[in-house]
């Protein structure tokens, strides 16, 4: 059974490895504003960066999310194991 990656030519490859590095730095600037950048600026006139500056969820949002993702990670190394050794 044919895989994906032998249908994808090297220029494809290269279009698609910058396109998803430019995604994730682009949300990855954006939460990190939403988090931290905003909340050091002084209260702005404009309606929607005043909303991101007064909301309180994505401070807490990376925090929690830390022990549900060493959860899923014991989870997984668990998983492998047993399958391992099955």
């Amino acid at each position: 059974m044919p895989t994906i990656s032998q249908f994808i030519t090297g220029n494809e490859r290269v279009y698609w490895g910058g396109f998803f590095i430019i995604f994730g730095s682009t949300f990855f600037s954006a939460f990190l504003y939403t988090a931290v950048i905003s909340k050091l600026l002084p209260p702005s006139d404009n309606a929607i960066i005043f909303a991101i500056q007064n909301d309180r969820y994505y401070c807490f949002l990376v925090p929690l999310t830390l022990p549900v993702l060493v959860v899923a990670v014991y989870f997984y190394w668990l998983s492998m194991k047993m399958f391992k050794h099955a």
